[in-house]
C-alpha cells in the first residue's frame, strides 16, 4: 500500500481522497480576500488549502520585469505587479492562524529557495514543487533539506525528466501530481490516463492537480486512482487574475467535495454481495432459489 502522512491524514491508496482548495494568487494581494477563500475551503469541507510563495526578483527574468503591464491598481511594471501579488510575514501570521481557527490545513508551494526558508519558519504541513521547478537541481535539493512531506507537479515535463527529478528527491516522502500546465487546460490534454502510468511508475501516492473548467474530469481522476486532488478556487471566475478562469467557484467546490466522497462511497469492495435491501425485492421477483451451479452447467452443456 502506497500511503503517505500529510499533516492529519494519510493519504494513499485505500485512504479517503485528500481535497485541496488551491488559493494561489487568486487572492490578488488582498488579506481580507484570502481569508473569504479559506473561509470557502472550510464551508467545503476540504482538507487544506495552499499558498504560493516566490521571490519576485529571482522568479521573474529579467527581460520581463520592467515590461508594462494594466492591473487593477493601473499601469505598473511586471516586477512591481509581482510584489503587488505577494505576502510577507504578518499576512501569513494572519491567514494560518484563520486557518486553525477553520480547523483547515495549509501548506504552499514555493518557486524560489528564498521562499522555502520563508514557509519554512511558519512550519508546513509539507511543500507543493510547481511544474516549473521539477528541472531545478538546486531548489529540489532545497526542498529535500526540509524533510518534510513533498508534491511534485509534473506539468509540462517529459518522463525523463520526472524520473530523474524522483530519482533526486526519492519516493519516501513524495507525491506525484499529474498535472498539465495550461490555463484553462482543454479536456483532450488532460490525459487523465497518466495518473495510471504513474502509479504503476513510481512506488508512492499519485495526485490529479486540475485547470481545466468545470468538475467532470477531476471525479474521473478520483475514479482513476488520484489520492489526492488539488483545483484552484475562487470567489468568482470573473475576477481580474490569470488563474481565476480556470478556477472553481464556492458552490462547485462544496459539490466537487461532496460528489468525491459520494463516489468513494459507492466504490465499495468489488466483492459481489447480497445486500439485505435485496432480500425483499428477491423474495417478490424470483420464481425459485434453487438454481445450483452444477445444474446451470448441465443446462448449458
Amino acid at each position: 500500500m502506497r500511503a503517505l502522512r500529510f499533516g492529519n491524514r494519510v493519504i494513499g491508496d485505500g485512504e479517503p481522497t485528500y481535497v485541496v482548495a488551491e488559493i494561489g494568487i487568486n487572492h490578488n494581494g488582498s488579506l481580507d480576500l484570502a481569508r473569504r477563500l479559506i473561509d470557502a475551503a472550510a464551508n467545503a469541507k476540504c482538507d487544506a488549502v495552499k499558498f504560493q510563495k516566490r521571490t519576485p526578483e529571482l522568479c521573474v527574468p529579467p527581460a520581463q520585469q520592467n515590461v508594462m503591464r494594466e492591473t487593477p491598481w493601473g499601469m505598473m511594471t511586471y516586477l512591481e505587479y509581482r510584489h503587488r501579488v505577494e505576502f510577507g510575514v504578518e499576512e501569513y501570521e494572519a491567514l494560518i492562524r484563520h486557518c486553525r481557527s477553520r480547523s483547515i490545513d495549509w501548506f504552499a508551494s514555493c518557486w524560489d529557495e528564498p521562499s522555502v526558508e520563508f514557509i519554512e519558519w511558519f512550519e508546513p504541513i509539507g511543500y507543493k514543487i510547481p511544474s516549473a521547478a521539477l528541472t531545478d537541481v538546486a531548489l529540489l535539493q532545497k526542498f529535500r533539506q526540509t524533510g518534510r512531506p513533498l508534491v511534485l507537479s509534473t506539468g509540462m515535463s517529459t518522463m525523463s525528466q520526472i524520473e530523474a527529478a524522483v530519482g533526486l528527491l526519492g519516493t519516501d516522502n513524495l507525491l506525484i501530481t499529474h498535472a498539465t500546465s495550461t490555463y484553462p487546460c482543454p479536456l483532450d490534454e488532460l490525459n487523465l490516463r497518466m495518473i495510471e502510468t504513474m502509479r504503476s511508475r513510481f512506488d508512492c501516492p499519485v495526485r490529479y492537480s486540475g485547470h481545466e473548467v468545470g468538475l467532470a474530469t477531476t471525479l474521473a481522476a478520483v475514479c482513476l486512482g488520484a489520492t489526492l486532488v488539488e483545483r484552484h478556487i475562487t470567489l468568482d471566475r470573473a475576477m481580474w487574475g490569470t488563474d481565476q478562469g480556470a478556477s472553481v467557484e464556492p458552490r462547485g467546490l462544496e459539490r466537487l467535495v461532496q460528489y468525491i466522497r459520494d463516489i468513494e462511497s459507492a466504490m465499495g469492495n468489488g466483492v459481489k454481495t447480497v445486500y439485505d435491501s435485496e432480500l425483499a425485492v428477491m423474495k417478490k421477483l424470483r420464481r425459485t432459489d434453487r438454481l445450483m451451479v452444477t445444474s446451470l452447467a448441465h443446462a448449458v452443456n
